[in-house]
């Protein structure tokens, strides 16, 4: 983490009430003494793009420490650059250059979701999980329940249910996290980003691996079926398919699985009804001759207007 990236957070430790970081001089360990901590922001390396910087590590060196802290036993947890880290294993360094701040648990994860909120390849997907997990761990609550706040905070500001949570002390610290993010208000978060979290697994992995748009994303999740929904996705990707022709082929995908599942259901009932004994049951056979009416109706209907 460069002095830049502690100027950008000032802000933030303003806000949060944490001293700076006071990290020492550059210093060199061994890889090996380095560990990752239990759950990290970023999920996703572009293979080709670490392969790329171990290159570059192997020929000028890394050019900026990773930063670590002390946890006992010559042992030091990864705070900030994971993909620099990875890049000099890939690259078979036995040392590597850190600096090494002195900092409890929760000051390192606020450290690690604040570099990694301000990477430059950070995708929507990635951006939304690390500005939920910030505001839960300034708000010492889980990410449901401030996704739950952030609703109750939307349904206020129009005016569906009582203000009992606007101007409340987490309400305003809030709208403080967002100010300070200088990214997005919160409620266009709610509005545009909150949604992302209710995508299918596979689209979101593929959003996360940036393979794929946001807006590209959203439209090949509207198709309900599993297997249309990931072949949809992978030809997006595979084809490069613009918006248009995805929406395209998203509207011909749920109109051909559509009509055949209804026929087959119906063929599938007409083979029930010939073996079952419902028909000795009056009362069922009364219900079942009314409902066959009915569709007797809707074939004439249909043939009248023919």
């Amino acid at each position: 983490m460069s002095d830049r990236t502690l100027e950008k957070m000032s802000g933030l430790d303003d806000l949060f009430g944490e001293p700076e970081a006071n990290l020492t001089p550059q210093a060199t360990l061994p890889i090996e003494q380095i560990v990752l901590p239990e759950s990290q922001p970023r999920r996703y390396f572009d293979q080709e793009k670490l392969e790329s910087l171990a290159n570059s590590i192997k020929e000028v060196g890394l050019l900026e420490p990773i930063v670590v802290r002390p946890i006992g036993d010559d042992a030091y947890e990864l705070i900030a650059g994971e993909r620099r880290l990875k890049a000099c294993k890939i690259a078979k360094l036995e040392n590597i250059a850190v600096n090494i701040i002195e900092c409890d648990e929760t000051r390192a994860n606020h450290i690690r979701l604040i570099e990694n909120l301000q990477r430059e390849d950070l995708n929507p997907v990635e951006e939304t999980e690390g500005i939920l997990a910030l505001l839960a761990l300034r708000l010492s609550i889980s990410q449901d329940e401030i996704v739950k706040l952030l609703q109750k905070m939307e349904n206020e500001a129009k005016g569906k249910i009582t203000r009992n949570v606007t101007g409340s002390p987490q309400a305003m610290l809030v709208e403080e996290i967002f100010s300070a993010l200088g990214r997005m208000k919160w409620d266009s978060f709610v509005r545009n980003r909150l949604p992302l979290l209710r995508l299918p697994e596979n689209i979101l992995v593929a959003l996360r691996s940036g393979e794929i748009e946001y807006t590209k994303a959203r439209a090949i999740a509207q198709v309900k079926s599993d297997s249309d929904r990931a072949t949809i996705l992978d030809k997006a990707i595979k084809d490069s398919l613009s918006l248009e022709e995805i929406k395209a082929l998203t509207k011909t995908c749920q109109g051909e699985i559509t009509t055949p599942e209804i026929q087959l259901k119906y063929k599938e009932l007409t083979k029930k009804l010939g073996v079952s004994k419902v028909w000795e049951n009056p009362k069922k056979r009364k219900a079942l001759e009314k409902l066959l009416n009915q569709i007797e109706q809707l074939l004439d209907a249909e043939t009248s207007a023919d």
